[in-house]
């Protein structure tokens, strides 16, 4: 699995959300939402100081985007890649095989 960031969706992550030089970005399920790649989950995201059991990790500017080794499952053999809609002020999400 792959992580890959658009250079608006980077952008908006260092400005608007306003994650910081050697943070991270944490990926993960979340129930009682929709996406293409499982029933019922939705992709959501947070600031984490330390992974817990790295999964996947892209470092772009300092900045590490990742996916723990548990929440793998949700993407089924898609990579990630995020963008920034900024139309419609969105983070969105592309599950690509």
């Amino acid at each position: 699995m792959k992580i890959v960031l658009t250079d608006r969706a980077l952008k908006w992550f260092k400005e608007d959300y306003g994650v910081k030089e050697d943070e991270y970005v944490k990926f993960y399920p979340q129930i009682y939402g929709t996406s293409p790649v499982q029933d019922n989950f939705a992709l959501a995201f947070n600031k984490v100081d330390q992974p817990i059991d790295k999964g996947v990790i892209v470092e772009i500017e300092n900045i590490r985007f990742l996916v723990e080794h548990d929440d793998l499952w949700f993407f089924d053999g898609h990579d990630l890649k995020v963008d920034y809609l900024d139309d419609e002020d969105e983070v969105i999400f592309d599950y690509q095989k």
